[in-house]
């Protein structure tokens, strides 16, 4: 059985995600698998600008309507194909997106998000 992805999304210091990785990497010295995957980022304001309603929008197409051209998710959007294109670019760049020559997919199951103040 393939083993769902799942994305957590943190808003954190640079230390506090260096710190994740070095637990991480301790348990996967002790042998335990680690089956983690984390995108960070150091301000809400950060985590924001990325993930935009517009991109969330966007990635949960995707997920529904994998394999398509960014032309043919403008398309079906009613969106500007610049402005797709750009947020494809930066939602593959926070790895919640791929593409392949097959077309556009999103790699994971899920995304937990956790905001602390």
């Amino acid at each position: 059985m393939t083993r769902q992805r799942k994305v957590r999304v943190h808003v954190e210091s640079l230390e506090a995600s260096g710190r994740r990785f070095v637990e991480a990497w301790r348990r996967a010295q002790r042998g335990k698998p680690v089956h983690e995957e984390h995108l960070s980022f150091e301000s809400l304001e950060k985590l924001l600008s990325t993930l935009s309603p517009k991109r969330i929008e966007l990635v949960r197409f995707v997920r529904r309507r994998p394999n398509l051209s960014i032309a043919a998710i403008a398309r079906e959007l009613r969106r500007d194909y610049k402005r797709v294109h750009g947020d494809v670019r930066a939602l593959e760049t926070a790895g919640l997106l791929e593409e392949g020559e097959a077309g556009l997919r999103a790699p994971f199951a899920g995304v937990d998000a956790h905001l602390s103040f």
